[in-house]
């Protein structure tokens, strides 16, 4: 069988390591990135780099976005269009608004060709693992044309129409991103109250309060290792995402709120920290009060 040709655009901290996959399963992969250079070290892997855009774009059956933001989605979207195959399929895996993901299935659309939203939850640990979580949204005939594409990255699920697949990670990091204060409130706790937070930690690990943000997130915390991971301005961006979406749909999250204040505060001075930096948002509300005596890892500047 003919394998599809692919171009991967964004060879960022999760997008390198889920197009190395794709390219490891024997996909011809053309990739692509705004700063050029980041794009060459798949060379090593079979992946072909593209240095111009419509390069990486004009012979592709499925062309892949991972990139920073909706609105840099939408500028690339409209500067590839030109070169795109009618009927491409295009699956963006950015984490972007439901309203952009549906302003990128009509442009596409109208030009000719076809769009998932499919955002991906599992970290740089699971992009290079290949077992992120897919939330797909758009035509059930173009999602079962992805499958073994996205098999190669983790395990897709249709969440719905065009849209959906943001909705999904909306709820997604809505979870994670109160998950983590929580858990960074409970180690505190733990520790200034005199207990041993790591044991503590274990203790709770296998009751209902045992979650993979606990297993993953507060050990890091207890090991105040914030090198990323994720970044502070990308959970930030998605709880304002999420925010948006609340208001769009009606309905308040006093929570999500709460949560996105917490992050705002480290935003400036930490935004490449992972997002368990929450731990130190939580800490600076509570002078003298630490986790651990461990000195902070955090990314260099």
């Amino acid at each position: 069988m003919t394998l599809p040709t692919l171009a991967f655009l964004g060879i960022g901290l999760m997008g390198k390591p889920m197009a190395t996959r794709l390219a490891q399963a024997g996909y011809p992969i053309h990739v692509w990135n705004r700063t050029a250079a980041k794009a060459e070290p798949l060379r090593a892997v079979g992946a072909i780099p593209r240095q111009d855009l419509h390069d990486a774009v004009r012979e592709a059956d499925i062309v892949i976005s991972i990139l920073e933001t909706g609105p840099i989605v939408g500028q690339v979207i409209a500067a590839a269009l030109p070169a795109l195959k009618k009927n491409a399929l295009w699956i963006d895996m950015s984490s972007t608004r439901q309203d952009e993901a549906l302003a990128f299935h009509a442009q596409l659309t109208q030009a000719g060709c076809r769009f998932l939203d499919a955002p991906v939850s599992g970290g740089v640990l699971g992009a290079e693992a290949g077992k992120l979580a897919i939330m797909a949204g758009g035509d059930a005939a173009d999602f079962a044309e992805a499958v073994p594409v996205l098999n190669a990255m983790g395990s897709p699920t249709l969440v719905g129409p065009a849209g959906s697949g943001q909705v999904a990670k909306l709820c997604n990091q809505l979870i994670v991103g109160a998950t983590i204060n929580v858990v960074a409130e409970a180690l505190l706790l733990a520790q200034a109250a005199g207990a041993d937070p790591a044991a503590v930690r274990e203790a709770i690990r296998g009751g209902f309060a045992g979650s993979r943000v606990l297993e993953v997130h507060g050990q890091r915390m207890l090991e105040r290792n914030f090198v990323p991971g994720a970044h502070v301005t990308i959970q930030l961006k998605d709880q304002r995402n999420i925010l948006a979406a609340a208001n769009k749909a009606g309905v308040t999250l006093p929570v999500t709120e709460l949560v996105t204040r917490q992050y705002e505060t480290i935003a400036a001075d930490l935004p490449t920290a992972d997002h368990s930096a929450g731990l130190i948002a939580l800490e600076r509300m509570n002078p003298g009060k630490r986790v651990g005596s461990a000195p902070d890892r955090l990314p260099e500047r």
